[in-house]
C-alpha cells in the first residue's frame, strides 16, 4: 500500500515562513503527480500547487510569488515553501499524489497524506 507522510506546519505571524514536506512510501509503476490542497473551516477542499514527475508546476492565484513548489524525485518527495503567510493561509494543508501502480494499466490511483495544520496569526 502506498503511504504520503507529511510533516511540517504550524503557527505562524503573518508574513512569516513555512515548509511542508510529503514523502510517499510503498511500490508504484510511476508517480505521475504530487501536489497540495488545503482545506479551511466551512469550505471546500481547495487546490494550492500540483507539480508533475517532469517538474511543470500550477498553482492558485492566491498563492502565486509566495509559495513554492518543488520535489525531489530519488526520495519521491515533494515540498511546498510558504512565504509570506496570510491569515487567510489558515487551513489544513494535505498532500495528494497520482500515480499508475501497474505498467499494463493506464488507470490512475489517488492517494492523500494525513493533513497538516497551518495557522496563520496576525
Amino acid at each position: 500500500q502506498v503511504q504520503l507522510v507529511e510533516s511540517g506546519g504550524g503557527l505562524v505571524l503573518a508574513g512569516g515562513s513555512l515548509r511542508l514536506s510529503c514523502a510517499a512510501t510503498g511500490r508504484w509503476f510511476s508517480l505521475n503527480a504530487m501536489g497540495w490542497y488545503r482545506q479551511a473551516p466551512g469550505k471546500q477542499r481547495e487546490l494550492v500547487a500540483t507539480i508533475t514527475s517532469a517538474r511543470n508546476t500550477d498553482s492558485a492565484d492566491s498563492v502565486k510569488g509566495r509559495f513554492t513548489i518543488s520535489r525531489d524525485n530519488d526520495k519521491n518527495t515533494v515540498y511546498l515553501q510558504l512565504n509570506s503567510l496570510k491569515p487567510e493561509d489558515t487551513g489544513v494543508y494535505y498532500c495528494n499524489a497520482r500515480l499508475r501502480q501497474s505498467p499494463y494499466s493506464a488507470k490512475e490511483d489517488e492517494y492523500w497524506g494525513q493533513g497538516s495544520q497551518v495557522t496563520v496569526s496576525s
